[in-house]
């Protein structure tokens, strides 16, 4: 894992509606889940493509190419206005018509459509994305006050407490579920958040819609699930609300989000190598690899180190870390505590601008192909799925894996058929490609995968 980092920055007006003060419910008494419907559900939004019908050659003129959408807002009318191409939700957060989703909702998309709860459709604009946390910022022009979502502190939330989604599953508009926050600080491979789970149900659909507590304020973007069905088991996740609000400020300057940059591949830390390194439990982030004319490099970090603790606050996990440095603005020191060999000691560095993309230009053009994790695929055919047991609804079949590679060590097998990467549908063989060379910049790529024993995430280390 390449260690980037939000940098937090300064902020004057809020862009977004805050809500912090709690409303007072008492002892005992039950959730009121039909008021908080009533008030959130018009903030909720579904986000489409709008795609044109096919024409005969020579069909239509100028006048029939214009924008079909007007500056209020108005409902789609006419039968050669674009059909509209359900993707995921999103939510208002304020009456400007800034709305927030997933980043995977939008970036496949061409004109993207925003359809209120009361039928009005609207041109939407990308405002700012971020493929890290899977975030994008849209904004809408609309003649009236819009309903907002406002936002709450997802640092606050308790593990067991209700929670409800709102969103579109399955085409199914502003559908309502309720459910409890499973866990806090989950990390799915491939990702950078350390998302809230929940068991409220989370559907295809429900992806950049709001996880609302019972204050009425939003304290999650839904983002994945977790299935071995293609449907909502029980294990949602979604990105903690105080991460979006971070992000916000540089998405609506920059479009963009800048991030901090160590210069280290990490790993986590094995029982084994925390007992060589004299710890008393198992913690922290080892360094795997140290990069060339990097901040970690000017300090002395090395391969090895273990990474215990960022400005005094300890590190659990090795994906901590790049969250942790997300408190750093870029060019401040940081204090790193690492232990090397059985001795403990403080590493100063300052924190630089990330050069992630500029190392991943200089790569080779088909670094991330699958033939390079040792996969060997084809296209799966009907009588393939029928063979192997299997639904033949997309995908690709591994033919052979290498012994020995990358995928072979991430438990991959021949027969195994690969339905998406890192949440991307692939539905043949040069979309499995696309889908590898897109990256988001993850040291880690998710694989969903399809077997006669069921479905699984598989996670694959990318090249160093």
């Amino acid at each position: 894992m390449v260690v980037a980092a939000t940098a937090v920055a300064a902020r004057a007006e809020p862009l977004w509606t805050e809500l912090r003060v709690a409303a007072a419910r008492p002892a005992g008494s039950l959730p009121d889940f039909v008021a908080l419907a009533a008030r959130l559900s018009p903030a909720v939004v579904n986000i489409s493509t709008a795609r044109k019908p096919a024409r005969d050659v020579g069909e239509g003129s100028p006048e029939d190419q214009s924008d079909p959408f007007d500056r209020f807002g108005a409902p789609f009318e006419g039968r050669d206005l674009p059909v509209p191409h359900s993707l995921g939700s999103g939510f208002v957060i304020n009456r400007d018509g800034y709305i927030l989703t997933n980043n995977h909702v939008i970036e496949d998309g061409g004109a993207i459509v925003v359809t209120l709860r009361d039928g009005h459709d609207f041109k939407a604009r990308v405002i700012g994305r971020d493929a890290k946390t899977d975030v994008a910022l849209l904004k809408i022009d609309a003649s009236f006050a819009l309903p907002v979502a406002p936002l709450g502190d997802s640092d606050g939330v308790r593990v067991g407490e209700w929670v409800i989604a709102i969103g579109n599953p399955f085409g199914f508009d502003h559908s309502v579920t309720a459910g409890i926050v499973s866990a806090r600080g989950r990390f799915i491979p491939g990702s950078y958040d350390d998302f809230i789970q929940t068991d409220a149900s989370i559907n295809p659909g429900n992806s950049g819609g709001p996880l609302i507590d019972l204050r009425g304020a939003v304290i999650g973007v839904n983002s994945a699930i977790y299935t071995r069905t293609g449907s909502s088991m029980g294990i949602g996740f979604a990105i903690p609300v105080n991460l979006v609000k971070a992000e916000l400020p540089q998405l609506l300057a920059r479009g963009a989000v800048t991030r901090g940059w160590l210069g280290v591949y990490i790993e986590p830390v094995t029982p084994a190598a925390a007992r060589a390194a004299g710890l008393d439990e198992t913690r922290g982030a080892m360094v795997s690899e140290v990069l060339e004319h990097s901040p970690a490099a000017t300090a002395g970090l090395k391969p090895g180190d273990i990474i215990v603790a960022l400005d005094r606050r300890p590190i659990r996990e090795a994906q901590e870390l790049p969250l942790m440095v997300g408190a750093v603005p870029i060019g401040r020191q940081a204090t790193l505590s690492v232990m090397r060999g059985h001795a403990a000691r403080e590493l100063k560095l300052t924190v630089e601008a990330s050069r992630e993309a500029e190392l991943a230009s200089a790569g080779a053009p088909d670094a991330d192909a699958p033939e390079t994790y040792g996969l060997d695929v084809k296209e799966l055919s009907a009588g393939m799925a029928r063979a192997l047991g299997i639904a033949a609804d997309g995908g690709v079949m591994v033919a052979r894996v290498e012994a020995g590679s990358r995928a072979a060590r991430a438990g991959l097998r021949a027969d195994d058929v690969i339905v998406e990467v890192d949440q991307r549908e692939v539905a043949g063989v040069e979309a499995l490609r696309r889908a590898f060379r897109a990256g988001g910049g993850h040291d880690i790529v998710l694989l969903l995968v399809r077997r006669a024993t069921g479905t699984l995430f598989i996670p694959l280390r990318r090249q160093g």
